[in-house]
């Protein structure tokens, strides 16, 4: 199993947002960067840890967990003309975009925010601290423990 770090803006999509779906798992849709989608497309797969991070709020933070349940399709998004997503490049024979389906596994006890994990050293060398702006990034698995367990779990 791999483990990742999805960054979502909680008024856009909160963890709250995917525990509140039907059976509690949704489409993680919307990427439009490139490194992102082809972690998406060529990486993720099913079964793979995601820390749930809201971004671009008052606190930006780890909030909880998910877990791959869909490996990457054809974002149907790009598709469609009514879409913010819609891509005119992309075809069905020739998609640009991709998604996955998570669904939800715990909330933290309490947020990890981002302050923190730039200032402990076990978490110096983490893409979030290094390359902050990226959606979708891999975790170490002594990184996933360590953040897992400071959440409370």
């Amino acid at each position: 199993m791999t483990h990742w770090l999805f960054k979502s803006e909680p008024d856009e999509y909160s963890l709250q947002d995917l525990a509140a779906e039907a059976n509690g798992s949704g489409r993680w849709d919307g990427i439009r960067n490139y490194q992102a989608r082809n972690f998406l497309r060529d990486q993720v797969a099913v079964g793979d840890g995601v820390l749930f991070y809201h971004s671009a709020c008052k606190l930006p933070a780890v909030v909880g967990t998910a877990e791959v349940v869909r490996a990457a399709y054809a974002d149907p998004a790009q598709f469609d003309p009514e879409s913010k997503y819609f891509d005119p490049k992309a075809s069905a024979d020739s998609p640009r975009w991709f998604c996955v389906d998570l669904a939800w596994r715990s909330e933290f006890k309490r947020p990890i925010p981002l302050a923190e994990i730039k200032k402990d050293p076990q978490l110096a060398e983490m893409v979030l601290v290094r390359q902050g702006r990226l959606s979708i990034q891999p975790v170490r698995q002594e990184e996933w423990n360590y953040i897992v367990k400071l959440g409370g779990q």
